[in-house]
């Protein structure tokens, strides 16, 4: 299978952390840093496989099946140890970004989520056929709405499958 990146997806840099993007490769690394069930209680589900996550890696590398929508990746690896730590992703459909972040019990409350959403935000505000981007984040799940906060979105009143919707519009 050839892995054939978005056109927004392109590598980027944080002061830690190189986002690299996706490849089937990263599956039995990825599945260890996501092994803690602890780590789905938010985002359900429980952990993958190294089989199973690289079976969803390829469906992620090849692209969203709806022409309109591009699917981008990155996972997460910290320059000092050059160990993954997690992802972010982004699904882009015309000027709207839906952007996630996951880091793996290990690593979480050292900010790196934070950083890396900057990161990613960063990214997307460099393009300028993006205007907004949106993260869904469960009410009770304070840590991922700090991550939002320092990456500059702000929440709505707007909910989805039980989730609260954030929002930040990019300046112009």
């Amino acid at each position: 299978m050839t892995e054939t990146p978005s056109p927004l997806t392109e590598p980027f840099r944080t002061p830690r952390l190189d986002a690299v993007p996706l490849s089937v490769a990263h599956a039995e690394e990825m599945a260890v840093v996501l092994s803690d069930p602890a780590l789905h209680s938010f985002i359900g589900g429980s952990p993958s496989s190294p089989e199973a996550l690289r079976t969803r890696y390829e469906r992620l590398v090849a692209g969203s099946p709806d022409p309109a929508a591009s699917w981008c990746n990155w996972v997460l690896r910290r320059r000092e140890d050059s160990r993954l730590v997690g992802t972010v992703q982004a699904t882009v459909t015309g000027p709207d970004a839906e952007i996630a972040w996951v880091v793996g019990t290990p690593w979480q409350g050292r900010g790196y989520a934070s950083e890396a959403a900057r990161g990613l935000v960063a990214l997307l505000g460099r393009h300028a056929s993006l205007s907004t981007v949106t993260a869904h984040i469960h009410p009770g799940h304070a840590a991922s709405a700090a991550v939002a906060r320092a990456a500059g979105l702000t929440p709505t009143d707007e909910e989805h499958e039980g989730e609260r919707r954030w929002r930040l519009v990019l300046p112009r």
